[in-house]
């Protein structure tokens, strides 16, 4: 014995070693809460299943299959969101020309209606610059107002690209000075709309333009422009009784 003291177990220093949960155990949990996974999604993206075959001629598929299933879940979720991106963009358009073509509509003379194009258009819309051109002076007649600029005849084809164009957008350029004036410096995006309202009236073109680059893009749909340019032409024949085509 010589005083030497008495050995104390192993375990006795020693922390209670937590124990994993049995299998039976973790079966069970799941069956009484089967909506888990839908609630903790993390947890089922940080599985990895076991391998299911081992050998260098063997292939373990289920792998494979869940590894291409999640990066197709993921591809679908960005889609998605993009998705939605564009909806709202959509229909945040919608809404914009929609009133729009309301408030040109509601326009009390041919001169209110001028008025409001090249002024309030552009507020409704959410861009910097309206302006409204058209080809020759004479032809407007006794209906000739400010606010419209006069282009040389043939103008108009040269800023929309071609006589078949009728809607046209660009992204980062620069304003082109004849059309936008003190406003040039402002145009890094626009849309430019041809107007023939009438056989008897000169050719016409509404520019809207925006320091946003993305404003407007040639990937857009012009749809919508296109329906507020025809709005606007029918204003203008009805204002100028004029004709829709020659008789």
């Amino acid at each position: 014995m010589n005083g030497a003291k008495p050995k104390r177990p192993a375990t006795a220093d020693r922390a209670p070693t937590r124990r994993p949960p049995a299998k039976a155990d973790i079966r069970a949990f799941l069956a009484e809460n089967p909506q888990y996974f839908t609630d903790n999604p993390d947890v089922l993206a940080a599985i990895t299943p076991r391998p299911r075959h081992s050998g260098e001629r063997l292939t373990d598929l289920q792998s494979f299959l869940i590894a291409r299933l999640r990066t197709e879940n993921e591809r679908l979720l960005v889609r998605h969101a993009d998705l939605l991106a564009t909806t709202r963009a959509n229909v945040l358009s919608q809404g914009r020309i929609h009133a729009a073509a309301l408030m040109i509509l509601e326009a009390r003379s041919f001169k209110d209606l001028i008025e409001i194009a090249t002024n309030d258009l552009a507020m409704r819309l959410d861009v910097d610059i309206a302006v409204l051109a058209v080809e020759s002076e004479e032809r407007l007649g006794k209906h000739s107002v400010s606010g419209i600029r006069l282009f040389p005849t043939g103008e108009v084809d040269r800023l929309m690209g071609g006589p078949d164009r009728d809607v046209v957008l660009r992204t980062g350029i620069t304003g082109t000075k004849a059309l936008y004036g003190a406003g040039t410096g402002l145009v890094a995006s626009e849309a430019l709309l041809r107007l023939r309202a009438s056989p008897e009236a000169p050719t016409g073109i509404l520019a809207l333009a925006s320091r946003d680059p993305a404003r407007f893009d040639p990937g857009q749909g012009t749809e919508l422009l296109a329906f507020l340019g025809g709005v606007i032409e029918l204003c203008i024949r009805t204002w100028l009784g004029l004709p829709r085509s020659r008789t």
